[in-house]
Order: structure tokens, then sequence, then C-alpha cells
């Protein structure tokens, strides 16, 4: 498939996708005419890429992951080693802490949010929006 086909199947501009080209995350033959050509796997691939850069990752990271992947084909690569499942186990943590992290300011926001709305119903209502009574 050309390179809008990709675009426009996997929803990401066409922009971003030669951008993936570049860094290694994706790869197209060409054509005679010298187009890009996808195969049905770049969709896949394309949408995982998305998902990694939504994690918090960055390309070189995400070259480093893509080989531990299966694209819609079903096949592994023969890249994938030990090493990097250590790797992808360290960022999956990096990313429980963020979550943890994330969970425990929504809490503390709950808080204050559950304590404002009381202080509000509390408060005596006044003559004119925004002034205090008596002024």
């Amino acid at each position: 498939m050309r390179i809008g086909e990709l675009a426009r199947r996997s929803g990401v501009s066409e922009r971003s996708l030669r951008y993936y080209e570049a860094q290694g995350l994706l790869s197209a033959e060409r054509t005679p005419g010298g187009h890009r050509d996808y195969g049905e796997w770049a969709v896949d691939r394309v949408i995982r890429i998305q998902a990694l850069y939504a994690a918090g990752l960055n390309s070189k990271k995400i070259a480093q992951l893509l080989p531990c992947m299966r694209d819609g084909d079903g096949s592994p690569s023969d890249s994938a080693t030990p090493r990097l499942v250590d790797e992808l186990t360290a960022e999956r943590e990096r990313l429980d802490r963020l979550i943890a992290d994330l969970v425990r300011s929504r809490d503390v926001l709950d808080d204050i949010i559950d304590t404002a709305s009381t202080g509000l119903e509390a408060a005596p209502l006044t003559g004119s929006v925004g002034r205090p009574p008596g002024h």
C-alpha cells in the first residue's frame, strides 16, 4: 500500500510515517517509480508505534522494543534478546511507577475537591457574586 493509504488506515499523518521511517521504526519497499510501498503488516506496526509514543517512550527506546513485538503476520523478530527483554521489563516497571504516581496525585486532587465542595456548601450566600456580605 502507498503512504497515503497507510496514513488513512492507521490514522497517522504521512509526515509522521516518514519520520518513523527515518528513525528506523518503519520500512517500505520502493516501487520502480520511487514511491513507498508498505505491506499489510505496516498498519499494525504504526498502531503499536503510536501506543508506545503515547506511553511516553521516545523513538530510540521504541526502536529497541519493536524487535520483541509481533506484526500483523504474527512472526517474531530474530533480534529479540534476553537483554532486550530485561530492558522491556525495566520500562514496564518505570511505567508502573508513573501510573502509581498519577493515581496518588488524582487521590490528592479528589480530597481537595471534596474539601472545597464541602466548604462551598457551608459558605453563607452573598448578596452579590464574588463579594463578601456587607460590601
